[in-house]
């Protein structure tokens, strides 16, 4: 039996949630949870109650509810698509059950807007005790671009040298501010200070202080800034002969000028403030009147483009490949109800999944996506929605 449970039913989720059960010979029976109830049974009703055949409400935030979830279910794999927040209190859960774990985001605190692995390599040897495995990451970015710098060194170079990443959305929406995840991660993600890898060492920039206009196929050129993205730090350590990691993602003026406006008046904020007799977080009331990123699949146009520049040395010559996909968000929608930005994150969290319980990618422990042999993963990557290119090409960064 390959049963699995989600935990999670945001949009992401209903990816995830969707796409499994369109794949029977992979898993057999899906179990779904969340805080809201309600949530899991609309996405049972569009997926099939044949194939998603239980839901329960649950607080992921509480390792011993979701351990009695996971005792009940007897699934296989727990798949967590709910916050970073809770990703800890999960893997206890898995750990206390034995069962074995994947995720999509790595944890970072609610009371600080930081994430690092720390945390979740921290579990390494539980996990390999209990002869059980931890997939962290299994989204796009980390995720697929975690695995597309595993497959250009396997297959196009001696030495990677330089690595850039880049995540382009050049889609439009339609409303005049809104995140494309979960706005209090997307605020808090974007907020903090940029964080780069050069020569040995982790360099600091201001936020959104580090621009380059970067010319995406399928998208054209728009401009990108320079932050941390938790893929870097499992990189750098697992491929040690980079000199330099950097991450790049796109914002529009339109969304930097809010996003700025909403910072001064103090919004974004994620420190408690006293409000007619109760203690509320500004960032989490922002995220209750923000449209929430489920809802805008309908009339979403344009495309995504996000990839790996790859840098390294190959027969004692220097190279430059760009590995991306293009995933277009009316054709998600059409698919499975989603916008592009969720079906690039619930699309590889399936098929890493799916890797595991077939026995392509298991060993005890915690591990990353680019720890494991990616040609399997890259080939269902075109099977299942997420075709890629490589080029070979000038890299259009300075060195």
């Amino acid at each position: 039996m390959s049963r699995v449970l989600i935990i999670g039913a945001g949009g992401v989720a209903g990816v995830v949630v969707k796409k499994c059960a369109m794949l029977p010979e992979y898993f057999s029976e899906i179990h779904l949870a969340s805080r809201t109830v309600s949530k899991c049974e609309k996405l049972q009703e569009e997926a099939g109650k044949d194939r998603v055949v239980g839901v329960y409400s649950v607080d992921a935030d509480n390792a011993s509810e979701v351990a009695e979830l996971i005792r009940k279910v007897e699934p296989s794999l727990v798949i967590n698509v709910a916050l970073p927040y809770q990703d800890l209190p999960i893997m206890d859960a898995c750990l206390e059950t034995g069962v074995h774990y994947l995720d999509t985001a790595n944890y970072e605190p609610k009371d600080e807007a930081k994430f690092e692995y720390s945390w979740q390599w921290a579990y390494q040897d539980k996990f390999k005790e209990k002869g059980i495995m931890a997939l962290l990451g299994a989204g796009f970015d980390p995720g697929v671009t975690n695995v597309f710098t595993a497959y250009a060194a396997k297959h196009y170079f001696d030495e990677v040298h330089y690595l850039d990443i880049v995540d382009c959305n050049g889609g439009d929406h339609g409303q005049a501010f809104a995140t494309n995840f979960n706005p209090e991660i997307n605020i808090r993600e974007i907020t903090q200070r940029g964080k780069f890898w050069e020569n040995g060492e982790w360099h600091e920039t201001d936020p959104i202080s580090v621009r380059e206009d970067l010319d995406y196929p399928g998208v054209g050129v728009r401009a990108s800034y320079l932050l941390f993205h938790e893929e870097l730090e499992s990189l750098v350590k697992h491929f040690p002969t980079l000199k330099r990691a950097r991450f790049w993602m796109t914002f529009g003026e339109q969304y930097l000028t809010h996003l700025r406006v909403l910072e001064n008046v103090g919004m974004t904020s994620i420190q408690p403030v006293e409000f007619q007799g109760k203690k509320i977080v500004p960032l989490e009331f922002l995220k209750a009147v923000l449209p929430n990123p489920g809802s805008l699949a309908e009339g979403y146009t344009g495309m995504t483009c996000i990839g790996t520049y790859v840098t390294g040395m190959k027969d004692g010559k220097e190279k430059t490949i760009f590995i991306y996909n293009n995933c277009d968000h009316a054709v998600c929608n059409a698919e499975v109800g989603a916008q592009a930005v969720s079906y690039t994150t619930g699309v590889p969290a399936m098929i890493a999944a799916s890797m595991m319980l077939q026995g392509h990618w298991m060993k005890p422990g915690v591990w990353n996506m680019e720890q494991f042999d990616p040609d399997e993963f890259m080939n269902r990557l075109n099977q299942y929605g997420l075709p890629w290119k490589v080029v070979e090409t000038e890299s259009p960064f300075k060195r």
